[in-house]
């Protein structure tokens, strides 16, 4: 299964950069599609289009969570382990990127709005974001590989 392609069909879908990740990774999460969307649907635009952490990255880190996540705190090394797993991750992902701060992957340094733009032929010409979706895809498939 190339959950890449996945990602990135659920993206060209109109599904922001988290939930296209998260919704590709669904069958292992034991979530449905439509949970999966509304989990991640805040994440999207750099967490709710401030142009924070691209919405590609904080999806990978919740299916991260879902995943291998930790649910005891007080479980010696939990909380350390499940951090660098999640630093490792978007570590690759800037290695690729070059960060993973979304206004700086698109170059936006417009006012933060709330209403998205319009997906058009020109939109996706123009945003990296279908190949990012493709990167956090592929580097999240490829810790669930090596953990398997």
């Amino acid at each position: 299964m190339d959950r890449a392609a996945i990602a990135q069909e659920y993206f060209q879908k109109g599904y922001n950069c988290a939930q296209s990740v998260v919704m590709a990774f669904h069958d292992l999460t034991g979530l449905s599609e439509e949970e999966s969307a509304k989990l991640a649907s805040s994440f999207g635009g750099g967490l709710g289009r401030m142009r924070e952490v691209c919405g590609a990255v904080s999806g990978m880190a919740l299916v991260a969570g879902i995943l291998y996540g930790y649910d005891d705190p007080k479980v010696p090394g939990a909380v350390q382990r499940h951090y660098a797993l999640v630093q490792e991750m978007a570590g690759a992902f800037r290695e690729r990127n070059g960060s993973i701060v979304c206004r700086e992957l698109l170059g936006d340094k417009s006012a933060v709005r709330s209403e998205p733009e319009a997906r058009t032929a020109e939109y996706y010409k123009k945003r990296p974001c279908v190949m990012l979706v493709k990167d956090a895809a592929e580097i999240l498939d490829a810790v669930i590989k090596q953990r398997s």
